[in-house]
């Protein structure tokens, strides 16, 4: 291991989990099967919602980009987290993981952005029906999704940008990824103004996406109890409740992690929370929106219905 200026500049060495050696079989087996599900959910979600001209509305729109969105972060952590499980020298260069914490980043937040774009087309559904269909065109959905993507790649830049401007003094980063709080804890130099960069965008990001779910969660609350029939009132809160859930689980998860300094916490026990948001949310969206949602059953009865011989 090389320094420069006090500095690592070569490689990192991901603790992970070798704090119980004894479990890294067991480990490896539940996180491979997690990671498979993944992603036969999320491609399976995206292969029904392309091929099924039933769902090709804007909201499946932005469901199957949110599916496209959990492959791809899961698949930034998952693959490098398996071959550390099963390897004696769990290394990782100082480019690999500038890499690896931007494209995680990026794709978190664009997640984040991309959920209050899907707030926003629950509220033109409800409160503007009859305009929805021009509200939310094919090439506005294209222009929220790319907004989208465009909001997580420059939070990304920010804080890579703002991770990577620090000065290493240690090699091992105690966690299974390339993530902020462990690497600041690396730190040779006071990180103080660094945790304010951090948590003044963190909370810019998550105040942005929170304030507009909220804001278009309140006109639908207020436009469902409008209704005259109980039936049209379930079916408005139907429409809602999956998005809602992903929501919660969601940001409650990032929050109790990000918006916090990086000091005074246990990093050991954001491992747990950090495979409950890389590993488990990406497998359990596309489950909730399937099982909660009787378009993509009926979409996808028929899909299997016409692959079926006569």
């Amino acid at each position: 291991m090389e320094l420069e200026n006090g500095t690592v500049k070569t490689e990192f060495f991901l603790l992970g989990f070798s704090d119980h050696p004894e479990l890294q079989t067991v480990l490896f087996a539940v996180f491979f099967s997690i990671y498979s599900v993944t992603l036969m959910g999320n491609l399976g979600m995206i292969l029904l919602i392309t091929s099924s001209s039933y769902l090709h509305t804007p909201m499946y729109f932005f469901l199957c980009t949110l599916s496209f969105i959990d492959a791809c972060y899961s698949s930034v952590i998952a693959p490098k987290l398996l071959v550390d499980l099963v390897s004696d020298l769990k290394a990782i260069s100082f480019n690999g993981c500038a890499a690896q914490l931007y494209f995680f980043c990026s794709l978190v937040d664009t997640e984040s952005f991309l959920l209050a774009v899907m707030a926003y087309d629950r509220y033109v559904a409800i409160c503007n029906l009859l305009l929805y269909t021009v509200i939310m065109s094919k090439r506005a959905c294209c222009q929220l999704a790319a907004g989208a993507f465009l909001g997580g790649t420059m939070s990304s830049i920010i804080h890579t940008t703002n991770t990577f401007h620090l000065s290493f003094c240690s090699k091992e980063i105690n966690h299974f990824f390339c993530d902020i709080s462990p690497l600041f804890s690396l730190s040779c130099t006071d990180t103080y103004m660094h945790d304010i960069i951090l948590v003044v965008f963190a909370s810019l990001v998550e105040a942005t996406c929170l304030l507009t779910v909220l804001l278009s969660y309140v006109c639908i609350i207020a436009a469902i109890l409008k209704t005259g029939s109980a039936e049209g009132r379930r079916k408005g809160f139907s429409t809602c409740t999956s998005h809602l859930a992903v929501v919660t689980i969601y940001h409650g998860t990032l929050i109790s992690i990000y918006l916090r300094p990086s000091t005074g916490h246990s990093l050991d026990s954001d491992k747990v929370t950090s495979v409950f948001y890389t590993l488990i949310i990406p497998m359990l969206n596309p489950l909730i929106y399937s099982l909660r949602n009787k378009d993509v059953k009926n979409a996808f009865r028929k899909v299997i219905g016409q692959k079926m011989p006569s």
